[in-house]
């Protein structure tokens, strides 16, 4: 079996600047994917110690492993970190993604909905995205958009729909190990 391409993720902000890169992702293919994941289209990325580069050229590793989803026509996409305590939800109120080629984009809308894994949900980092709204100048399309992605969000995470399933994200790591021979 051929090992998959690696992806490159780069999130931008609003105003076109680079924001940060992902720059070694295998994305799962299709068929591999769960049913609630292939009807929806997800595009499912995994992760291990990536190198990450940001705006100002720094770079640094991740420390754990990540399994990423991102949903067509969605503003937000959901990181699932394994970390010794469980899995940590990580979900960044974003753009739709954009593919081209090996490389995904979006733009991040600072709101980010953290859920632990003992459950509680943290919404954070709202105080940038009030300065980044009037800094930017949203429009008052782009602000309801935000608003309705987070409430799609909550609403998706409080119902433990896809992708909010630990048990697939563990499958979608390992099919990551045995790709890589970790």
């Amino acid at each position: 079996m051929t090992t998959p391409p690696n992806y490159i993720i780069k999130s931008f902000k609003h105003n076109g600047r680079l924001h940060r890169m992902w720059l070694n992702n295998l994305r799962v293919p299709d068929e591999l994917l769960g049913p609630g994941l292939a009807d929806e289209k997800m595009i499912v990325t995994v992760n291990c110690h990536s190198r990450i580069v940001e705006a100002d050229g720094s770079e640094w590793y991740s420390k754990n492993p990540g399994v990423s989803f991102f949903i067509p026509g969605q503003w937000y996409n959901i990181v699932a970190l394994i970390e010794s305590a469980g899995i940590r939800y990580y979900c960044n109120i974003a753009s739709p993604p954009y593919v081209y080629g090996h490389v995904l984009t979006y733009i991040d809308y600072d709101l980010d909905l953290i859920r632990t894994p003992s459950g509680e949900k943290y919404l954070v980092d709202q105080e940038e995205y009030e300065r980044h709204r009037i800094n930017y100048h949203y429009s008052t399309a782009v602000e309801e958009k935000v608003k309705e992605g987070l409430m799609a969000l909550t609403e998706r995470m409080d119902r433990q729909g896809t992708p909010f399933q630990d048990r697939e994200v563990h499958r979608y790591y390992e099919w990551w190990k045995n790709q890589t021979d970790v």
